[in-house]
């Protein structure tokens, strides 16, 4: 008897079922699972701090329960990594053309934050308050601004064909950064200003622009820094922090008190720390923005040198990873984007973890997912969608069926 030919696809290899577990079995496959459960890793322990840092003497001052601040924290992660898997399972080849909307978007939400939308605080207007919702768009902004800036410099360029991006095609690259930079720098933000600078350098580097583009790069940020400084366009509270920097111990109980209190907590846990929610300094909350900014010191005071060291060490694989899949990329744009991303979480991670060594001036920049901040956790989240894209299309060629799930 002639049965049907939907009857017959269960066991085919071309049926619609069949396909499809294919495919899901592939896009498992062709996952960095270490880049992964490194930034998992980070998440939990992030939390963990957060937890620790809003709890130790909170509830009996009678402030925000810690467990509402943990709870956020963990829904803002629950969507990034939604978010990240969207993005890796999108594949790199459909994300990339939505990058200049993305950018737009980014762009526009920047220069919202400088209406009366944006929210203030610490001196900075860095915020952007959507009917309760409250984010951070330079964040967000990097994601498209690590695209745009690939997409330019290794448009019509291959790993077999290294030619250095053109003049014209380098200084789209900067324009491309230069536009919300500005915008950052008069929220103000200098750090995040910086860190967009450090992640166009690296990309320029890594799509083999000319050596003297960095040596007039260069020299335009030394004049820079010398005419902001001589026409005396840092904020107060932007000067007080370098003052504090290059002099700690200058006022100890002033400008330099974040920093000083951050390393009293960092020395004083010792090996292996006071254990959770027991560290003096912590508790008595003496260091400021414990939960965000200083969130490094909760780790070092509760979890001492090892705890502290697990942390970095955890961000270390991450960057390792990242940089393995630049490497192994199999073509330019993707090998760009990877770098692009490194740069952005190691500038992130060096100075953050700086500021609390007293070793880089103190900016509001935190420390991918671990410091407190949704903004902050769903970006970083998105860039590692954007690394397993990269990921699974050095790993199945653009040609498969993967590369369309």
């Amino acid at each position: 008897m002639y049965a049907p030919r939907h009857h017959l696809t269960w066991g085919r290899t071309d049926g619609s079922f069949a396909r499809q577990l294919r495919r899901r079995a592939t896009a498992l496959r062709h996952t960095d699972w270490v880049l992964t459960a490194a930034a998992l890793a980070l998440t939990v322990l992030g939390g963990a701090l957060i937890y620790s840092a809003r709890g130790a003497g909170t509830a009996a001052a009678g402030g925000t329960d810690a467990g509402a601040y943990l709870l956020r924290q963990m829904l803002s992660a629950g969507v990034g990594i939604v978010l990240m898997a969207g993005l890796a399972l999108y594949g790199l080849n459909r994300i990339a053309p939505l990058a200049p909307v993305l950018y737009g978007v980014g762009v526009l939400l920047v220069a919202l934050v400088l209406t009366p939308l944006g929210n203030t605080a610490n001196g900075a207007q860095r915020w952007l308050d959507l009917g309760g919702v409250v984010l951070q768009p330079t964040e967000f902004l990097k994601v498209a601004v690590v695209l745009c800036v690939a997409m330019v410099l290794t448009e019509n360029r291959t790993l077999d064909e290294p030619v250095p991006p053109t003049a014209r095609r380098v200084l789209a690259a900067l324009g491309l950064v230069a536009v919300p930079g500005l915008l950052i720098l008069l929220t103000p933000d200098l750090g995040q200003t910086l860190g967009m600078g450090v992640i166009v350098l690296a990309m320029l580097f890594a799509a083999g622009a000319d050596r003297r583009w960095f040596a007039g790069l260069s020299a335009l940020v030394v004049v820079a820094c010398v005419a902001v400084w001589q026409l005396d366009l840092l904020d107060g509270y932007q000067m007080d922090r370098f003052v504090a920097f290059l002099d700690p111990g200058r006022d100890p109980s002033g400008v330099g008190y974040n920093t000083e209190q951050a390393r009293i907590a960092i020395g004083s846990g010792g090996l292996t720390g006071y254990g959770l929610l027991n560290g003096p300094q912590n508790a008595g909350h003496f260091v400021p923005e414990q939960h965000t900014d200083f969130v490094f010191s909760v780790a070092g005071e509760e979890w001492g040198f090892l705890g502290a060291g697990a942390v970095i060490g955890l961000i270390g694989v991450v960057l390792w990873r990242t940089l393995r899949i630049a490497r192994r990329s199999s073509d330019a744009f993707g090998t760009v984007v990877a770098v692009g991303v490194c740069a952005w979480l190691a500038f992130q991670a060096f100075q953050n973890i700086g500021m609390n060594l007293g070793i880089m001036p103190v900016t509001g920049l935190p420390l991918t997912f671990v410091s407190y901040g949704g903004s902050s956790m769903i970006a970083g989240w998105a860039a590692i969608g954007l690394l397993q894209a990269v990921h699974r299309r050095t790993c199945a060629p653009v040609s498969s069926a993967t590369e369309h799930l």
